[in-house]
């Protein structure tokens, strides 16, 4: 645990009142490799985690730069490497790998890598062996998140790349055969809202609430994936930054929101009517440090388990869906807080055994002590997300542009943003990202006029020559325009 020996006393009797009942979480057991190198972007030897238990045995699935890891955690204690599969790209370029499993298999996808891939994983015949099924990279080679919606035997691919296929901010298949997976569609349009990616997703029974990074989030009805509606989008709301992850209560009533910002609050979205989701709290990790920044979150039964970066693990009570209480804390991450990223970046919390897991970027592996709630053998009702009839005023139908103008383009290093509305915005915010969605500047303008706006865009020294997109978005629409950068 860290110590906050420089914090003035009145920060750390808040810290300790708003601690409460919550007590640290027992540490069962550690797992690392110190042969393998870091990232080169945030120096992160892992990433992901993920968890599987077949024949009396439980196993942690953690992600490095060099592969995918099958630790056995059978006994807590003593947690060893039973089974290692090498990822198509390995080292500094990687940066993250996902996992979801089905029917026995292992999906893993990379987020970086031109010759990666995606590989399935049979898993049945653990403890004595695993074995690779699927390896290729015509239908997606990167993909920064994948989710399984296990009710439909559909995996979802976020910001996917494919040889074949090109780029999709969201790309679905069909994996009723686990081994051959079938392209169902390529989505880039929920509402109106265009975002050049979608970051993450939780999808139930069809119903998929979709992290659009910073252009907010959608909740999707893909029941007929020729033609999936778009039930609602949320653009709006307290502390609202980058739309990175979220999951669901077991009721369906409120799903916990995270922005992937320093010093932002996670959300409680009541989505008990899909048509009108509306946050009814925030809350956080009850830390003094104002840089405190949450990742990945995961509801099982009646508690939420974040992994929150630089204060580590973090579980909630959410008997009460919308009013969740810390009960339970373990910092991972032991050197001085910052500004980057680094720290815990996955958990979870689905063994029979009931212990958790939780991935450290720098640390590696921890093995938990669980909450005793039997969660593993209490059914799912997988039937409590369901589709309603929303009537969603597309942001097609709102088009306040007359014209956008952006010169010179190419641009060298600063330009012209010429915008003509046809009506007057109070916010405008403009945002420079890469084609993969990062943001590289931000821009914020208020009280734009009917007619002509001219604003003065000045470009980052450093940029390199190439194609960029510039968002542009208010609480009534978003758009996206790709734009020309020349040294």
């Amino acid at each position: 645990m860290k110590q906050f020996f420089l914090i003035p006393s009145f920060f750390l009797l808040i810290v300790i009142q708003n601690f409460g009942q919550a007590i640290e979480a027992n540490l069962l057991g550690q797992w690392s490799d110190t042969t393998i190198i870091g990232s080169a972007n945030h120096t992160n030897v892992y990433n992901e985690i993920w968890g599987y238990a077949v024949n009396n045995h439980e196993y942690a699935v953690i992600g490095t730069t060099a592969g995918t890891h099958f630790i056995d955690v059978t006994n807590p204690s003593m947690p060893f490497q039973a089974f290692f599969v090498a990822g198509k790209v390995q080292g500094g370029q990687i940066v993250h790998r996902d996992y979801h499993d089905y029917r026995g298999y292992l999906y893993a996808a990379a987020g970086e890598g031109n010759n990666s891939t995606l590989q399935i994983i049979d898993m049945r015949s653990l403890p004595e062996r695993i074995e690779v099924v699927y390896d290729q990279k015509d239908i997606f080679r990167t993909a920064h998140n994948i989710f399984i919606d296990t009710t439909a035997a559909k995996l979802y691919a976020l910001a996917a790349r494919g040889d074949d296929i090109g780029y999709a901010p969201l790309r679905t298949f069909d994996i009723s055969d686990p081994t051959n997976p079938i392209v169902l569609g390529d989505y880039n349009n929920f509402g109106g809202l265009t975002p050049s990616h979608v970051h993450d997703a939780y999808v139930d029974n069809n119903i998929a609430f979709l992290n659009l990074g910073n252009d907010g989030m959608a909740i999707v009805n893909f029941t007929d994936d020729a033609n999936p509606h778009t039930l609602s989008t949320v653009t709006e709301y307290p502390s609202r930054g980058y739309n990175h992850s979220g999951w669901i209560s077991t009721d369906c009533s409120t799903y916990y929101l995270g922005d992937e910002n320093h010093g932002f609050d996670l959300k409680v979205l009541d989505v008990s009517d899909l048509c009108e989701p509306e946050v009814s709290k925030t809350f956080n990790a009850e830390v003094a440090n104002p840089n405190s920044i949450t990742h990945n979150q995961i509801v099982a039964c009646n508690y939420l388990y974040v992994s929150y970066y630089y204060d580590g693990l973090r579980i909630y009570d959410i008997s009460t869906p919308s009013e969740p209480e810390l009960v339970r804390y373990f910092d991972t991450y032991s050197p001085p807080d910052g500004t980057q990223y680094r720290g815990a970046w996955g958990v979870y919390p689905f063994l029979p055994s009931g212990n958790i897991l939780v991935s450290d970027m720098q640390s590696g592996l921890f093995v938990f002590e669980g909450m005793n709630d039997d969660c593993s053998n209490q059914s799912r009702n997988n039937n409590c997300l369901q589709s309603q009839i929303c009537s969603l005023t597309s942001t097609d139908d709102f088009t306040p542009f007359n014209e956008i103008k952006l010169s010179p383009n190419p641009v060298i290093d600063h330009a012209s943003l010429i915008i003509n509305l046809s009506e007057a915005l109070d916010n405008l915010g403009v945002s420079l990202m890469t084609i993969n969605g990062q943001v590289l500047q931000d821009w914020h303008y208020q009280n734009l006029v009917a007619g002509s706006n001219d604003f003065s865009i000045l470009l980052p020294n450093s940029l390199p020559e190439g194609i960029y997109l510039l968002s542009l978005r208010s609480e009534q629409f978003q758009l996206t325009k790709k734009i020309m950068v020349g040294r």
